[in-house]
């Protein structure tokens, strides 16, 4: 099946993981719904570098990627229902208790820093960076992984909304001045309402 690009309008990778099945239009998408979609929806949210996918899709054996995107479908409802209970207001301390999953999955970081010639602005010519071993698909998971504890330990879940159309699925993060977001984008779910309203009034001058 040949999927639109994936859409990211959560305005936090961590979101835009959760976001990656949607009802852009009428029908669900799933852009992780196998391993060659695992490996294109990573390559769109730039989190993984492009050789390290082609690495990875060379060396996995026959159904490894496939599984792997079963286990990030897992991961994505499991912290779907971890937002979905705490978003609109701050995230507590005692939520740390249910994130025990996502730190396990951490727990399995397998890298190592290297130093490089530095890039943009600095002192001195080299910069360490950290590299990330690719050693199976499962390692594909990771950065997912770190996308989520960012955002748990940097977003404001007070911030956190779902898009109010009706049938979407969609969850952001508003930054908005005001926090008056409202949709997860005026080009879809905005544009709808907007036609709705309008619809309405006619019908009402109508009457």
């Amino acid at each position: 099946m040949v999927h639109a690009p994936a859409i990211f309008i959560g305005d936090a990778p961590g979101l835009d993981f959760l976001n990656s099945i949607a009802t852009p239009v009428d029908t669900p998408v799933d852009w992780i719904d196998d391993g060659e979609g695992l490996l294109r929806w990573l390559e769109q949210a730039r989190l993984v570098p492009a050789e390290a996918l082609e690495s990875v899709a060379a060396h996995a054996l026959p159904g490894e990627l496939d599984t792997v995107a079963d286990q990030a479908r897992s991961l994505r409802e499991w912290f779907r229902g971890f937002v979905r209970r705490h978003k609109g207001r701050p995230l507590a301390a005692d939520a740390l208790a249910e994130l025990t999953p996502l730190n396990r999955l951490l727990e399995r970081e397998d890298a190592f820093s290297r130093i490089i010639p530095r890039t943009g602005d600095g002192s001195g010519p080299f910069q360490r960076r950290t590299i990330r071993r690719w050693r199976t698909p499962e390692a594909l998971l990771l950065p997912i992984g770190e996308a989520l504890a960012d955002f748990v330990c940097t977003e404001d879940f007070a911030d956190v909304k779902a898009c109010e159309g009706p049938a979407c699925t969609l969850l952001f993060a508003d930054h908005t001045r005001g926090r008056a977001r409202r949709w997860c984008s005026m080009a879809l779910c905005g544009n709808r309402a907007k036609q709705a309203a309008h619809r309405h009034r006619l019908k009402a001058q109508r009457q």
